[in-house]
């Protein structure tokens, strides 16, 4: 009798212009030390994966994408008193989880200084070269292999896939852009530039704390959602008015401007959407002494950011719209029609694929 061993799927990027290619590989026998193994349930299409197969970011090619999914462990590697949660609890097969970004060393001095996502010896999901005897580092495939270093936690069933898979980017950076802005509440005046998937995050988590948030996107339908997640306003241009804290997700040049020049005394400004090469804005320093501003500048995520997300996501996903920003799912085979999908305009800001 023979007997067939275990295949994963995961879908092969080779570059701007090419299509994905589906490709079989076997599963690992066993996790090696502190890694994880994970069936992926779901995956969502990253705004940065569009960039990158567009070419307007640069990713190893080959590759395998995805950094934004929710899965099942299947197994865990030995290690010993590990690999655990962001909550301390040990991480087990069965368990409902969602993983960060990138995996850190958790020694270098980055990560010592409190920046993980920034580490020296960092292994980022969806954007490492291909290896194709180890090739499960990305959330376009059916199984994941976390290396040790990896931030994880666990997600409540009552989360739907869609709604948690954008925990791991978009969720956990707009926990972190929050967390850069320092205490949001009741009575601080907040603008959100940008109505995208983080920018309806910004707006959410911040209604939630009971600040006055307006919004300002130059497009109707995206003005129209952020009134549906708690923006007090939403505009094309705020005005003249001033805020106590300016959150830039769009990455649009003219937006980053808005954030700086909208600045009330003691504000500050939080840019998180500036992932790709855009052209520079002045900086009047005068003004940002005299008006005692900060300008701070968020990518990615701490691993506290992560447990804060899924925690706000379980809390909160019923009462705002979350699950009406997925569109799909698509079947992985169909990889190529979902990043059409996610290109188009008036499209669902994330499409979702399950593997």
């Amino acid at each position: 009798m023979t007997v067939t061993a275990p295949t994963a799927r995961y879908a092969r990027w080779d570059g701007v212009g090419a299509p994905f290619r589906i490709v079989s590989t076997p599963l690992p026998e066993r996790p090696g030390p502190g890694e994880v193994l994970v069936a992926v349930d779901l995956a969502t299409v990253c705004g940065s994966d569009l960039h990158t197969t567009r070419g307007r970011r640069p990713s190893p090619a080959p590759g395998v994408l995805g950094h934004e999914q929710v899965g099942r462990v299947v197994a865990v590697g030995e290690v010993p008193d590990g690999p655990r949660h962001g909550d301390g609890s040990p991480v087990r097969a069965g368990d409902r989880i969602v993983w960060s970004v990138a995996a850190s060393c958790g020694t270098c001095r980055r990560c010592r200084r409190g920046i993980p996502q920034k580490c020296t010896g960092l292994v980022k999901y969806g954007h490492q070269p291909l290896d194709e005897a180890h090739p499960l580092t990305g959330g376009f495939a059916s199984h994941c292999v976390l290396a040790p270093g990896t931030a994880t936690a666990v997600v409540p069933d009552a989360v739907p896939d869609g709604v948690a898979a954008p925990a791991s980017c978009a969720t956990a950076t707009v926990a972190a852009v929050l967390d850069a802005a320092g205490p949001v509440g009741p009575g601080d005046r907040v603008l959100v530039t940008g109505a995208g998937m983080l920018g309806v995050t910004a707006v959410a988590m911040a209604a939630r704390a009971g600040a006055e948030v307006v919004v300002a996107d130059p497009h109707a339908d995206r003005r129209a959602r952020a009134l549906r997640f708690g923006a007090t306003a939403a505009v094309e241009s705020p005005g003249t008015r001033a805020f106590d804290v300016a959150l830039e997700l769009s990455g649009a040049a003219p937006a980053v401007r808005t954030c700086l020049d909208g600045l009330d005394v003691g504000g500050t400004a939080v840019l998180a959407g500036s992932v790709t090469p855009g052209p520079p804005v002045d900086l009047d320093p005068e003004g940002l002494v005299r008006g005692l501003h900060t300008v701070v500048g968020v990518h990615n995520y701490a691993p506290r950011h992560l447990a804060a997300a899924v925690g706000f996501l379980a809390a909160e996903h019923a009462r705002f719209p979350f699950a009406d920003l997925v569109g799909g799912p698509w079947a992985l085979d169909d990889l190529d029609a979902a990043f059409a999908a996610a290109g188009t305009p008036g499209a669902a800001p994330r499409q979702a694929v399950r593997p």
